[in-house]
């Protein structure tokens, strides 16, 4: 009792609820923005829980949970994180079914050694929202790689209840091409991290049975369309920042095809296109450095239903994306004080927007004027 009144009061002293609403404009109009938390450290993740509820992790290691009465707590029971530079605890995902499975899906630097990998795990939230119970890894990439670098992580539950998690090459260029490790690609797995049969490569000797799709560089956003298709966004070098629709098999061409240029100017790879090599739906040149996304439904904003919501982490905005069959285009930058380095952007159960912005360590409710 004694520990858990003193998690809940340095929690308290560090994180406010609701602030007074601002306002940013939109194509749609003015847009009321409310601070729902404040004194985040490096929030990542959030996923809204049955009830009004939600969840939010923080890099360095910690999973919030903030009740639709007021409550806020720190969540025990977290996997062991490496926090190196982009790593540590990373993405928060809840199922369709958590009302009765109570399962929360976390993604992470998982420690390997001397090195760390992209890793997934799953445990059960205590009635109280206090603890993570029964927590088992379902997945972690091959190990072999190191550094704090392009860890991708997002989670998506598919319609058939399957898991999409996105991982990016860990700044190992080769590893993209490479089927023989899960760095630069997207896995899918079942909900207890065993293999799907119908996988593209699981009959393909020398490659994991993960791998829905590679060649990607370090995809930090993702999202279902209407459809239950699968899009994600992912970082370029110095341009060539992308937004793909994924496709079962598919080779989106990193670091062979690129739109980009390395840091110091020089050329990347073969150009910008090659046979077998996937066509990006879209790309920023120059780079905003994008992160979450949201495909809206257009339940508050009838106008925005289908657009792509793409939080940047380099310029301080929101770009909207209209889409025109398999490409899109941005149509508008929103922005404000709001929108320093957002890193996430999820449509919440009411059709509210929410961001996270790294910049303010904050969580925000966007809400039409």
């Amino acid at each position: 009792m004694r520990i858990a009144f003193s998690l809940t009061a340095a929690l308290a002293a560090t994180l406010a609820f609701t602030q007074p609403a601002a306002a940013l404009q939109s194509s749609a109009g003015s847009l009321n923005v409310q601070a729902m938390v404040t004194g985040l450290d490096e929030p990542w993740g959030i996923a809204f829980l049955p009830g009004g509820g939600y969840l939010i992790t923080e890099r360095g290691g910690r999973l919030l949970h903030f009740g639709a009465d007021g409550s806020q707590r720190s969540v025990g029971g977290v996997p062991d994180v490496r926090d190196d530079g982009q790593g540590g605890l990373l993405d928060v995902m809840v199922p369709r079914d958590f009302a009765q499975s109570r399962e929360v899906f976390l993604s992470f630097a998982m420690p390997q050694g001397r090195g760390e990998g992209t890793a997934l795990a799953v445990g059960r939230l205590s009635a109280d929202h206090g603890q993570l119970e029964s927590v088992r890894v379902i997945f972690e990439m091959e190990r072999g790689t190191n550094g704090g670098q392009h860890f991708g992580s997002r989670i998506v539950e598919a319609r058939d209840g399957t898991i999409f998690l996105t991982m990016g090459d860990r700044g190992d260029w080769n590893t993209s091409q490479n089927l023989a490790i899960e760095a630069g690609s997207i896995v899918r797995v079942n909900r207890d991290g065993s293999v799907p049969s119908d996988n593209p490569f699981v009959n393909t000797s020398g490659a994991q049975p993960e791998i829905w799709s590679y060649g990607h560089r370090n995809p930090q956003g993702a999202a279902l369309d209407a459809d239950g298709t699968l899009w994600i966004n992912e970082h370029g070098a110095r341009g060539g920042d992308e937004v793909n629709r994924i496709s079962r098999g598919a080779n989106y061409g990193w670091p062979v095809i690129s739109y980009g240029v390395n840091y110091n100017g020089t050329k990347i790879g073969e150009g910008t296109a090659k046979e077998g090599m996937e066509q990006p739906a879209f790309y920023w040149d120059p780079s905003i450095a994008p992160s979450g996304m949201a495909i809206y439904s257009g339940r508050l904003w009838p106008e925005w239903e289908g657009d792509f919501f793409v939080g940047s982490l380099k310029f301080g905005l929101i770009s909207r994306l209209e889409r025109d069959g398999n490409s899109v285009q941005e149509v508008e930058r929103i922005e404000g004080a709001e929108t320093a380095r957002v890193r996430d952007i999820v449509e919440a159960p009411d059709g509210a927007l929410w961001i996270l912005s790294v910049g303010q360590g904050a969580a925000y409710r966007i809400t039409p004027g």
